[in-house]
């Protein structure tokens, strides 16, 4: 008898890149569904403070991010983005 493998989970992700970095240090921040590398401090931390708020709205939303519409992603992301 041959078992049916279940289909493996959705998966999704967030990447941010920062090219502004002038000071050779090399910044990599990790979490289980976002990687934000390079970039200067500033944009490091703003990024950041982005992917957290994005992630922080998702979970009040009660969606996660695979299930999620390009689109409304865009929103959230546009407003979790600091000033």
């Amino acid at each position: 008898m041959t078992k049916k493998r279940k289909p493996p989970a959705p998966k999704a992700g967030l990447l941010g890149l920062g090219l502004d970095n002038n000071d050779g240090h090399k910044r990599l921040t990790t979490g289980e569904q976002f990687a934000i590398v390079g970039g200067s401090a500033e944009t490091h931390d703003r990024m950041t403070e982005t992917v957290v708020k994005t992630f922080e709205e998702l979970k009040t939303r009660g969606k996660p991010l695979h299930k999620i519409d390009p689109n409304e992603l865009a929103e959230i992301l546009q407003k979790s983005t600091p000033r």
